[in-house]
């Protein structure tokens, strides 16, 4: 599958837009459509996203998302789990997310990552219609599964690169 080129504006975040990653994570963190994280927590893993910028910054971004490696596991081709897709409600519907999907499977592959796995407890037609399938989380990496909290009744996707 050939992947489309992000736009030029998304890039990676640095240590400097965690505030900002909290800020626009917020609202779906306390709507249940993303685990809790803490200011400190973005600070820690800022260059785990990649972020399309507002349109003025240092207005909080447009959209994020992260990729994290997973530790290898026999049996799982080197693998990633994607988490915290968000896009501001006031951007959602202009491609904001599928072009920071395609620059996280860019990033994926351009690491040596063959499988990026994400877990949802929405609809995921994004995720869907970006290529991803469910898969039963029994198939999915231990470093995933054991990191879904069953409360919250997540579905578990992959995309192969």
């Amino acid at each position: 599958m050939t992947l489309t080129v992000a736009a030029p504006a998304v890039r990676i975040a640095t240590a400097g837009d965690a505030a900002a990653l909290f800020v626009l994570s917020a609202p779906f963190m306390r709507s249940g459509e993303l685990r809790d994280r803490g200011p400190a927590d973005y600070r820690e893993r800022a260059t785990d996203f990649l972020i399309e910028p507002g349109d003025r910054e240092p207005a909080p971004p447009a959209g994020c998302v992260a990729l994290r490696p997973l530790a290898p596991e026999p049996g799982h081709p080197a693998a990633g789990l994607l988490y915290n897709l968000c896009v501001h409600p006031a951007r959602q519907g202009t491609g904001v997310g599928s072009r920071l999907l395609a620059a996280l499977l860019a990033r994926a592959e351009d690491r040596g990552l063959r499988t990026v796995y994400a877990a949802s407890t929405g609809s995921a037609v994004l995720f869907l219609r970006t290529g991803f399938r469910q898969v039963p989380t029994a198939l999915a990496p231990a470093g995933l599964t054991s990191g879904l909290d069953p409360a919250r009744g997540s579905r578990v996707y992959r995309y192969r690169l």
